[in-house]
C-alpha cells in the first residue's frame, strides 16, 4: 500500500504546474512521506463505519438506519473534536517552524488535556439525556428504528474520551511531519473492529450491539497505544513528564484561539446535516436507507482532501512559524493541485460503478435507485469541493479561523439547510434533492475562498507571536 501510494504521489507531483520553490522547508521526499500515510489513514478511519453498516445491514433496514441516525450525531462530536485538534497541530506546528521544541511539547500537553475533558463532558451529557436528544431531533422515525439507535448511541459515546486521547496524540505526530504512527495506530484499530464485528454478528448473534462493543474496544486501545507513543524517547516532539499536562494559559489561548472558530465551524455545520438528517426522516425508510448508504460511500470521496487538510496544516504552520509565507502559498497551491488529481480518480470510479457500490447494502429497489443518485449527484459535485474545503486549511494554519467560520455557517444556513427545506418541506422534491441544495453551498464558498487566497490585501496578515513566556 506504501509503495502504490508513494508511486500516485510522485506522479502527481511531478505535474508541470507544480510551482517552484526557492530553498523549500519542505522537499518532495519530505512531502510524499507525510503525506501517503494521512491519505491510507483517511481510509482506514472511514473503514469503520463502513464496515459496521455493511456488516450491520445483514440484520435489516431499520438497523441499519438507527446505526445512520447516530452516527449522524457522532460525526458531529468527531468533527468538532477534530476541529480542536487542528488548533493544537497549528500552535505545535508553528512552535516547530520557530525551533521552540520546548513549548510546542507543552502545547501538545495542553491539547491533550483540554480535549480529554470536554470529551468527558459530552459523554456525561449523552448518557444522562441521549435517549430524549435522538426523540427530539428524529421522533418521526419507526420504534424499531429508534431502539437501535438507542443502543448504538450508548457504546459509541463511550469511545468519545478515547477518540480525544487519539486525535490529540495523532496531532502531535502530525505537527512534527510523523504521520507514519497515527496510521499504524489506526490499521490495527481497524483490524481489530473488523474481526471483532465478524465475531460479535456472525457468530455470537449481538446484532446492532455487535457493531458497537468492538468499536468501542477499538477506539481504546488505540487511545492506549497512541498515547504510550507520545512519551516515547526518540521523537522530535514528546511528552516526557506529567508535568507539561499542568494548565498552561497563554498556550491554552493560543490553541483556543484557533480550535474555539474551527470547532464552531464544525459544530454547526453537523448541526446542518443533522437538521437535513432529520428533514429525511420524514421522508420514509427507503429514502432514509438511500441517504445512509450514500452518505456512507461519498465519504470515499472526501478523505484525500481531509488527509491533503491534515498535511496543509502542518506544512503552512511550519512554513508561517519559519517567517515563508510565500512558501506557505506555494505549498497550498501544490496540495490544491493534488487534491483535484486523486478526486477526479475516485469520483469517475464512483460514478461509473455506482449502482455496483451500492448494491453491497443490500438495500431494496427503492433505495437503491435514490442511493445511486445521491452518488452521482456528489460525485459531479467534486470539480467545486478541493477549493470550498482544503483551502480552508490554508486560512486557519495562518490564523484566520474566524473568516472561515463565518463564510461556513452562512453557505450551510442559507443555502444547504435553507434550500433543502425548501426544496422538500415547500417545493415537495425527494431526497436528491437535498444534494443539489448542497451543491448551491459549495458553490458559494469557491467563489469566496477563491478571492479570499488569490487577491493580495484581502485578509490582512496575522502577527504570529512564537515565544511564550
Amino acid at each position: 500500500m506504501k509503495n502504490i501510494s508513494g508511486k500516485i504521489t510522485k506522479h502527481v507531483m511531478h505535474i508541470n504546474m507544480y510551482p517552484k520553490i526557492n530553498n523549500p522547508l519542505f522537499t518532495k521526499k519530505q512531502l510524499i512521506q507525510l503525506l501517503w500515510p494521512l491519505i491510507v489513514e483517511q481510509f482506514l478511519s472511514v473503514l469503520i463505519g463502513m464496515v459496521d453498516v455493511l456488516m450491520v445491514a445483514s440484520v435489516g433496514e431499520t438497523t441499519v438506519s438507527g446505526v445512520s441516525l447516530v452516527d449522524s450525531i457522532n460525526h458531529l462530536v468527531i468533527q468538532v473534536l477534530f476541529a480542536m485538534t487542528a488548533g493544537g497541530t497549528v500552535v505545535c506546528a508553528q512552535f516547530i517552524g520557530g525551533k521552540d521544541k520546548k513549548n510546542a511539547a507543552k502545547s501538545g500537553a495542553q491539547l491533550l488535556l483540554l480535549t480529554f475533558a470536554i470529551m468527558l463532558f459530552v459523554v456525561t451529557i449523552f448518557f444522562c439525556g441521549g435517549t430524549h436528544i435522538l426523540k427530539l431531533l428524529f421522533g418521526q422515525v419507526e420504534p424499531d428504528v429508534m431502539s437501535s439507535a438507542v443502543k448504538y448511541m450508548y457504546f459509541t459515546v463511550a469511545s468519545f474520551p478515547f477518540l480525544a486521547i487519539y486525535h490529540s496524540s495523532a496531532s502531535i505526530f502530525r505537527a512534527q511531519g510523523n504521520s507514519r504512527v497515527s496510521m499504524l495506530v489506526s490499521l490495527g484499530m481497524n483490524l481489530f473492529n473488523i474481526a471483532g464485528n465478524a465475531v460479535c454478528i456472525f457468530v455470537l448473534h449481538m446484532g446492532v450491539v455487535g457493531v458497537a462493543l468492538p468499536t468501542l474496544v477499538s477506539r481504546a486501545l488505540g487511545a492506549i497505544v497512541i498515547l504510550l507513543l507520545v512519551q516515547k524517547k526518540g521523537n522530535e516532539l514528546r511528552i516526557p513528564s506529567l508535568k507539561y499536562f499542568k494548565p498552561h494559559g497563554i498556550l491554552i489561548k493560543r490553541i483556543l484561539a484557533i480550535g474555539i472558530p474551527n470547532g464552531i465551524e464544525s459544530g454547526l455545520f453537523n448541526v446542518g446535516k443533522i437538521l437535513l438528517q432529520s428533514l429525511v426522516s420524514t421522508l420514509g425508510t427507503p429514502s432514509i436507507a438511500a441517504y445512509a448508504v450514500a452518505s456512507n460511500l461519498v465519504t470515499y470521496l472526501y478523505l484525500p482532501g481531509n488527509a491533503l487538510g491534515a498535511a496543509m496544516i502542518t506544512i503552512v504552520g511550519q512554513c508561517y512559524g519559519a517567517g515563508q509565507p510565500e512558501q506557505a502559498k506555494q505549498y497550498a497551491k501544490i496540495l490544491l493541485m493534488l487534491n483535484y488529481a486523486i478526486a477526479a480518480v475516485i469520483a469517475t470510479v464512483m460514478i461509473i460503478w455506482r449502482h455496483f457500490w451500492v448494491g453491497w447494502y443490500s438495500v431494496t429497489g427503492e433505495s437503491a435507485y435514490y442511493a445511486a443518485g445521491l452518488l452521482l449527484t456528489h460525485s459531479i459535485g467534486m470539480i467545486l469541493w478541493p477549493v470550498g474545503f482544503l483551502l480552508p486549511y490554508y486560512f486557519r494554519a495562518i490564523g484566520h479561523a474566524r473568516f472561515t467560520m463565518y463564510v461556513a455557517i452562512f453557505a450551510m444556513a442559507l443555502f444547504r439547510v435553507g434550500g433543502a427545506y425548501l426544496f422538500v418541506s415547500a417545493l415537495h422534491k425527494d431526497v436528491l434533492w437535498v444534494w443539489f441544495a448542497m451543491m448551491l453551498d459549495w458553490i458559494f464558498r469557491v467563489i469566496i475562498y477563491l478571492i479570499a487566497f488569490l487577491k493580495k490585501g484581502f485578509l490582512k496578515e496575522k502577527k504570529k507571536e512564537v515565544h511564550v513566556t
